[in-house]
């Protein structure tokens, strides 16, 4: 299979993954929007105790002294402040505003020039700058027309191209509660298999590591019912309703995740 046949797959198994509207339209909340607290914490815990992951790793290996880095989908900088010793300036892109004032503010703390791009990867790419090196994690599941924002990623590094993802769609967990209360199955793809696919028939030399996720999803129950309440258009008030399906079905503790680093040079 091609590359435009891959890439087409990939975006009709992604759009699989949109909220019917009957059930989009009892929604309290906008169910596929990200917590600029929660990726901080997660920044935070990053600097604090660094992950030796094969992610990192590659993007060490790769990134010159005082090299140049590029992060796609940045958040609050998770993957990318933790190099901070080796990095002359990041370029750090995000749709979310606030997701890069939370990253501005560690990187100043931590002395990293930043140069911040808001918006969405392929689009403001004309802004960036070819940089040393380049991370995108936990993005592609967002992505669209991924064969386009791979060649973006590839035309604006020098030298190595990293992606991180979960090896299924990161709201993949949820499937039984959307059986349970709503009545539907949810996909089972794409999965990360088919991103390196189209990756390599798209001319890269991808090569692929895969490990159990560092961390769990969830600190407690109480959190996992919550989030589960606005992902799957759930009044808040249902949160102990959920808590106590979500036991039921066997969902808690959550196992963890496998996480796939995809690279080349």
């Amino acid at each position: 299979m091609d590359a435009e046949e891959l890439a087409a797959r990939w975006r009709e198994r992604l759009e699989a993954w949109a909220i019917p509207d009957e059930i989009l339209a009892r929604a309290s909340a906008d169910p596929w929007t990200h917590s600029p607290e929660r990726f901080g914490t997660r920044t935070d815990r990053a600097l604090a105790e660094p992950d030796d992951g094969p992610t990192m790793t590659r993007l060490t290996e790769a990134l010159p002294d005082q090299g140049t880095l590029l992060d796609v989908g940045c958040g609050a900088g998770a993957s990318s402040l933790p190099l901070s010793g080796r990095v002359s300036h990041l370029y750090a892109v995000d749709s979310s505003a606030a997701m890069l004032d939370g990253l501005t503010l560690r990187a100043d703390k931590l002395g990293v020039p930043v140069t911040t791009i808001h918006g969405r990867w392929p689009d403001v790419a004309g802004e960036a700058p070819v940089a040393d090196v380049a991370i995108a994690a936990h993005v592609v599941y967002n992505v669209p027309d991924l064969a386009a924002f791979l060649r973006a990623l590839d035309a604006h590094t020098r030298g190595r191209v990293v992606l991180e993802l979960t090896h299924r769609h990161p709201t993949s967990w949820m499937t039984p509660l959307w059986q349970h209360f709503h009545g539907i199955d949810r996909p089972a793809r794409p999965v990360a298999e088919d991103c390196v696919a189209l990756a390599a028939a798209l001319g890269f030399a991808v090569r692929v590591e895969e490990r159990e996720a560092p961390l769990e999803r969830f600190s407690s129950l109480e959190e996992l019912a919550a989030s589960a309440c606005r992902r799957a258009c759930l009044d808040p008030s249902r949160a102990d309703e959920v808590a106590a399906t979500a036991v039921e079905l066997g969902m808690w503790p959550l196992p963890r995740d496998r996480w796939v680093t995809v690279w080349w040079d």
